[in-house]
């Protein structure tokens, strides 16, 4: 069994802003492995999926960006997940905007959500996909910039690397090791 979370804050608000591209992926990934988000549970929005008769569990946390870890170690205690069976979506700062950087592993960088998760569960050496945000020109504080809506000009930049991340994503609840998803993916 599989967990595939994309990070990001519940509320239309935020539904366009740059700390809902882990939502947005997450989204895309479900839609490739025709799952639709239709359930409540674990502080999070849930997707079921079934590739080879494995269960493939999608989620959106509840909980807001600083609390993703309460939904994520509530799904892997459920379900019974392995850190071998996680991968995180989530925008990332340190990236520049519509880079996607797939990995086995690593720090929470300067990402509260990561931080979150790593703290709740004890757990780093999961996969993560991120997501690149930052744009050279914008000089506003961080919090200020991923809480900002994408701008319209950058739309297809931004849909384009979800999709990629997405199916990133379903290639690995489809079973791929990390490693080839990282080989297939992080250079296209």
């Amino acid at each position: 069994m599989y967990l595939i979370v994309g990070l990001g804050n519940p509320d239309k608000q935020y539904e366009k802003t740059f700390h809902n591209m882990g939502y947005i992926a997450v989204g895309d990934a479900a839609e490739t492995l025709g799952a639709k988000f239709k359930k409540k549970e674990c502080e999070a929005m849930v997707a079921e999926a079934y590739v080879h008769g494995e269960k493939i569990i999608l989620a959106r946390p509840l909980t807001y960006m600083n609390n993703s870890g309460r939904a994520v170690k509530q799904l892997m205690s459920k379900y019974k997940i392995t850190e071998d069976k996680l991968l995180v979506i989530y925008d990332d700062y340190d990236l520049p905007k519509g880079k996607v950087r797939i990995r086995a592993n690593g720090s929470a960088g300067t990402h509260n959500g990561m931080r979150s998760i790593i703290g709740e569960t004890g757990l780093k050496d999961f996969a993560r996909i991120r997501i690149g945000i930052r744009d050279e020109e914008v000089q506003i504080p961080i919090i200020n910039y991923v809480l900002a809506e994408v701008q319209k000009a950058d739309y297809e930049l931004f849909a384009t690397a979800c999709q990629k991340a997405g199916n990133a994503a379903a290639e690995f609840a489809k079973g791929t090791s990390i490693e080839m998803v990282m080989t297939r993916f992080n250079g296209a």
